[in-house]
């Protein structure tokens, strides 16, 4: 599944296509795509891992779900979901995605504080509403959109690795420092992956993700497929990432 940074490469990818009128919608999306033709792109936005085209009165929601992908002036073999021509023969193909219309006020239907990499990111918020939950798992809460809007599953483990916080630790039990890194890094490694994917050497700098072996001190890494409310696969160290919980 896409997580907010790889969304965040195809908003500025498609950036270009602000004030551009589609000339051609075609796809196999049973959503009514045909309302897109002839309108003009007022703006190419994000919203965790929600790529969105506005339209006058409505917008184009993308979520890419487990296997989505995208193609800019480039075609797959495989028919896209939805397929937007513009002039000069130029393109944007979406493929096994989610396909959905927002009606009216972009700015209704989200708030821009609870993503991650948005420049309206309030921490505070995010800590105050982890507080308000403190029987959730700390591997739950990362993957929280309305708490951390484009964190995903490689992000979670990393971060998680990174403070060193045991995945099935309760949000309050941990001491205040602690809750504070998590916000913190939740935002600060987004951008870390934002820029190592640019680079492509995201794989590369993976500590724990998809790893054996904890790179801080040679421990055997714990691997569980389903962990937590949100079922996901989890990666991490009993060495160096301590379980919190509530006495």
């Amino acid at each position: 599944m896409p997580e907010g940074p790889s969304i965040v490469i195809l908003r500025e990818a498609a950036a270009g296509l602000t004030g551009r009128k589609v000339l051609r919608v075609s796809g196999n999306s049973t959503q009514d795509i045909a309302r897109m033709q002839g309108q003009k792109v007022l703006a190419v936005r994000s919203w965790g891992k929600h790529f969105l085209l506005e339209f006058k009165g409505f917008s184009l929601r993308i979520h890419f779900l487990l296997f989505g992908s995208w193609r800019l002036n480039e075609e797959r073999d495989r028919p896209p979901r939805l397929s937007l021509g513009f002039s000069k023969g130029e393109v944007l193909n979406l493929y096994a995605c989610s396909v959905r219309f927002l009606e009216g006020d972009l700015d209704a239907h989200y708030d821009w504080s609870a993503d991650v990499m948005n420049a309206a990111w309030d921490a505070r918020a995010a800590r105050r509403k982890l507080r308000a939950q403190p029987a959730t798992l700390a591997a739950d809460a990362l993957l929280d959109q309305d708490l951390f809007a484009g964190v995903g599953n490689i992000i979670k483990n990393e971060v998680l690795h990174r403070i060193r916080v045991h995945p099935e630790s309760a949000v309050g039990a941990l001491p205040p420092r602690k809750l504070g890194e998590l916000v913190t890094q939740a935002r600060e490694y987004s951008f870390d992956f934002y820029r190592w994917k640019k680079d492509f050497v995201l794989k590369k700098n993976y500590q724990v993700h998809t790893k054996s072996t904890c790179p801080r001190d040679g421990t055997r890494l714990s691997y569980r497929k389903h962990l937590g409310k949100a079922q996901r696969r989890a990666f991490w160290c009993d060495t160096c990432q301590r379980l919190y919980q509530d006495a």
